[in-house]
């Protein structure tokens, strides 16, 4: 059973742009430093689920996009190097505590589902990124949900 996801980057940090110019438009999804969030990688993602890629902290934020998860989650190698951003001194080779998983490019939309569009739409009422004070990274999407951004919205 496919799952439906939402991944959110800083487009200045890692863009839908620079997912498709990533060697086999491949790349893992490093640096989630939230439990709940490496939990749903950890625990929930599969090979073959599908994820809207959002590009937050903009001028305009919203989904760009689509990826496909293509692998499990792993140990996330920048937790253990201290020059790295994402560093953690208490995650270690042996006892990793970040994960990060594969994802492949699929499509960019022609234009942003921007964040204010989506808020406008009471069928998205429940979607979890709508929700006051939520933050994380990854966010699950209801099947409910996916179809209707995309046969709706794009």
């Amino acid at each position: 059973m496919i799952n439906y996801w939402l991944m959110k980057s800083e487009p200045n940090c890692f863009s839908i742009d620079d997912l498709y110019n990533s060697p086999n438009k491949t790349s893992h999804w490093d640096g989630v430093r939230n439990y709940q969030a490496r939990n749903f990688m950890r625990d929930q993602m599969s090979i073959g689920d599908l994820v809207f890629f959002y590009h937050s902290n903009c001028n305009t934020p919203g989904i760009v996009g689509i990826a496909e998860v293509n692998s499990e989650a792993y140990p996330d190698h920048t937790a253990f190097d201290p020059l790295n951003e994402h560093f953690d001194s208490k995650s270690s080779v042996e006892n990793p505590r970040w994960v990060m998983v594969d994802v492949t490019f699929k499509e960019k939309f022609t234009e942003v589902i921007e964040l204010k569009q989506l808020k406008q739409h009471p069928e998205l009422k429940d979607m979890l990124l709508l929700r006051k004070g939520n933050r994380l990274s990854i966010i699950p999407v209801s099947k409910t949900e996916w179809v209707f951004i995309n046969s709706r919205l794009r």
